[in-house]
């Protein structure tokens, strides 16, 4: 992998995140949009992205609360399928009675009709402002010519600072191994021209790879149509780019709160205000040279 200068402002909009990072002639910006109304919890993508990337099994013990065999994002779980059940969002039962012929109130209605299951497949966000990216000081990770974040791993250090940089709690470091990994977006074939293998195993189109611009008009037209269809829950996460981290490349049509997915509401890029603590720190610095100074100079003569 080559790599390009890490450059990457702190905060705000940026529209050409790829030409900020020194890479002058670059396509355009890819991306995820995974739409979770209609992901239906099959793995496919965290199976298929295991198997591209030969990230090495890590568990799969169940947390006793879920189906759920992942639980979370992690240094070798790079997808993550979500299974979040839900009681009291279902349609209302249809049948006054139960299938015996008993009065509801006294036997369980033939059509409950309480529970709902939301799916949301996980992957890493690729901030257009990317904490990890501005702390890690070997270079290991780094943007390509497509606006992804990818890690090195053969640089990494494993020192750890990119691990609580991140907003969303996505890069991890891998035990018994000691270096940091995460979704790369399949850097290797996009480069070839290829989707990444969890967009191309989706049997649904949850996951939705391509141009993150139209895949942002996709998203809007999806919302609106869910919108008509009496869905007034729908609505997107990390798509805008006036958000806390820029906009994400890889964002989320949801169903329900943010924070029911275990996604942060309101994720603000951590070195946002690198800047302005560094120049606090410089003005401090400068203060106590200036006080040192001036207290030795005082003792000085009073000593003649």
């Amino acid at each position: 992998m080559s790599q390009a200068s890490t450059g990457n402002r702190l905060s705000g909009p940026l529209h050409d995140v790829a030409g900020e990072a020194g890479h002058e002639h670059h396509p355009p910006r890819m991306g995820f949009f995974t739409d979770t109304s209609v992901c239906i919890g099959c793995k496919a993508c965290e199976v298929a992205c295991k198997e591209w990337n030969a990230v090495p099994e890590d568990g799969l013990s169940l947390s006793g609360m879920s189906y759920d065999n992942t639980v979370s994002l992690g240094a070798s779980t790079w997808r993550h399928v979500a299974f979040i059940e839900q009681i009291g969002h279902g349609p209302p039962a249809t049948e006054p009675f139960a299938a015996d012929g008993a009065p509801a109130e006294t036997a369980e209605p033939a059509n409950p009709g309480d529970i709902r299951w939301l799916m949301s497949s996980d992957v890493c966000k690729h901030c257009t402002h990317a904490a990890c990216l501005d702390v890690c000081p070997t270079g290991s990770l780094f943007r390509t010519e497509f606006g992804t974040v990818v890690v090195q791993d053969d640089i990494c250090n494993g020192c750890g600072y990119c691990v609580p940089a991140c907003p969303y709690g996505v890069i991890d470091i891998r035990p018994g191994d000691g270096r940091a990994f995460k979704c790369t977006l399949c850097y290797d074939r996009l480069g070839a021209g290829l989707e990444p293998a969890c967009a191309k195993a989706c049997p649904t189109q949850s996951i939705q790879f391509g141009e993150l611009d139209e895949l942002r008009e996709r998203a809007a037209d999806r919302v609106e149509a869910l919108h008509a269809a009496g869905r007034p829950e729908a609505r997107l996460y990390g798509e805008s780019p006036d958000d806390g981290v820029g906009g994400d490349g890889a964002f989320f049509l949801l169903l329900d709160e943010p924070e029911v997915y275990g996604l942060p509401p309101d994720p603000v890029v951590t070195t946002r205000d690198l800047g302005a603590m560094w120049r606090h720190a410089a003005a401090a610095a400068g203060t106590m040279v200036v006080a040192v100074g001036a207290a030795f100079l005082t003792s000085r003569g009073r000593r003649r």
